[in-house]
């Protein structure tokens, strides 16, 4: 893979296919992550790549609730790789939609899929 760094974004076309490269987190709530990965199945986008890191900044959390005790969770970074450009709507009305259950999401790229490999 190469790098290429702009200051304004590049918006790739849609007369091949690409991939786009995005990163995110995710507010609490029950069957969050389902509902975050779902705006991309219901738009028929095909994810090729989803990962799931602890974050640096707050990895582990400590909640204590004098019912249950403490519980221990961490806060994660998923990076997702999904089969669209940028330019296609799908993707964009995705992206939309991934803001309701996002504290943060980040596009880090979007590049042409090499088919011919």
């Amino acid at each position: 893979r190469f790098l290429i760094l702009a200051r304004e974004p590049i918006i790739s076309g849609t007369d091949r296919p690409y991939k786009t490269s995005i990163v995110f987190t995710l507010e609490e709530g029950p069957g969050v992550l389902f509902k975050a990965l779902a705006v991309f199945a219901l738009r028929e986008i095909n994810l090729t790549k989803i990962e799931s890191r602890p974050q640096k900044k707050r990895p582990l959390r400590v909640v204590d609730d004098s019912n249950k005790g403490s519980a221990k969770y961490f806060d994660y970074l998923f990076y997702i790789d999904f089969e669209a450009s940028m330019a296609d709507p799908r993707a964009q009305y995705a992206l939309e939609h991934l803001q309701e259950f996002a504290g943060f999401i980040r596009v880090l790229g979007c590049y042409p899929m090499d088919t011919n490999l």
